[in-house]
């Protein structure tokens, strides 16, 4: 068991003024051949917000509240934050890092699944950062695991969608006229397919882990809502929403829109989404949920809830705390499906970038 000195918040970063929406774009895509036109498109939705992404102030306050939770149960550690694509960026944090003498790192990323782009990336990035700060014998870095079915990232969301349920049935509506649609970003299938371990690991997944770790988290969350409500539990599916890169390329599907008209067409009246594949309430949550899916629902007389993201949430700064005492402390881990808890090793060849990947 480690001596952890720090703590190392890493999450994806936004912009926090309209002059830094296509700098961020353009180092978001890069290498990506994503369409200039899309990067205008996407950054209209920054300027609607006045050029600031949420997703910073909502890492802020949960790096306070979890320093303030591992400061009731006697950790006296600071938790840095450092961003993929914005200041801080992790290079920066790692500066910052080494100048207050502390060389012994935890890493906390704000993606609970298994893929290049929500794991294996943040490790390069990682890696990249220590090198190009010129840490690398100075500074060692442990990234946790991933978390899709700790029971504090999953609570809160059953929490928040049963709440959703009795909302809507004491409005009178029956389960049949309900849809449950947990959304999660959508990533090329050839990233899909090849994320988790590699076939010679103990934790492959066929197929990938990516679909299977959302799955469970679905499942889990099911599970807890028949605990905690005694009406039937409306048809739930897992959709996928915020669709980008190259057109011919095949993504995840079924969309999030297309979902939504067809359970208007099969009798529905109300629709509760559930951000599953989200910690917090960045870009893609308050603009292609609270808008785009908002306005569709409207134009087909549906009702909307859209559930909260856990960030903000107590249960999930304790439930995140828990998982860092799995290393810090030796603790036990948590996790409420058959899949985990998921191991915090990645082996060679684990959720490869999807340029090494063949499509054949």
């Amino acid at each position: 068991m480690n001596s952890y000195d720090a703590i190392l918040l890493t999450s994806f970063g936004g912009p926090e003024g309209v002059q830094e929406v296509m700098p961020f774009l353009e180092r978001v895509t890069a290498g990506r051949g994503i369409p200039r036109e899309r990067l205008e498109e996407v950054s209209q939705h920054y300027f609607a917000l006045g050029g600031v992404s949420p997703i910073n102030a909502q890492n802020r306050e949960f790096r306070d509240a979890l320093q303030n939770e591992l400061a009731t149960r006697g950790h006296s550690l600071t938790v840095y934050l450092g961003n993929r694509n914005s200041h801080p960026f992790i290079a920066d944090t790692l500066l910052t890092i080494n100048e207050a003498r502390c060389h012994n790192v935890l890493a906390f990323v704000t993606s609970a699944y298994s893929s290049f782009s929500g794991c294996r990336q943040y490790r390069n990035d990682l890696a990249c950062a220590l090198t190009d700060t010129q840490l690398q014998d100075i500074i060692t870095i442990d990234k946790v695991r991933p978390y899709f079915d700790h029971p504090g990232f999953i609570t809160p969301f059953a929490d928040g969608l049963a709440e959703a349920i009795i909302q809507f049935r004491e409005q009178g509506l029956t389960v049949s006229q309900i849809t449950i649609l947990f959304s999660t970003h959508s990533i090329p299938i050839s990233m899909s397919t090849s994320s988790g371990q590699p076939e010679s690991e103990p934790h492959h997944i066929p197929g990938g882990a990516y679909i299977a770790q959302h799955l469970a988290a679905c499942q889990s969350v099911i599970r807890q809502i028949k605990e905690k409500i005694a009406t039937p539990i409306p048809d739930w599916s897992l959709v996928y929403q915020s669709r980008s890169g190259a057109p011919t390329t095949p993504w995840l599907e079924p969309d999030l829109s297309d979902a939504i008209r067809a359970a208007a067409g099969s009798g529905s009246k109300a629709v509760i989404i559930v951000p599953i594949g989200f910690v917090s309430d960045h870009m893609e949550v308050i603009w292609d949920l609270d808008n785009q899916a908002a306005q569709i629902c409207n134009e087909l007389n549906l009702a909307f809830h859209r559930v909260p993201t856990p960030a903000s949430n107590p249960l999930f700064v304790r439930g995140i705390a828990d998982l860092l005492e799995e290393s810090l402390n030796g603790n036990a881990p948590k996790a409420l499906s058959p899949l985990g808890p998921w191991p915090r090793e990645c082996p060679e060849g684990c959720c490869p970038s999807p340029r090494s990947v063949s499509t054949n």
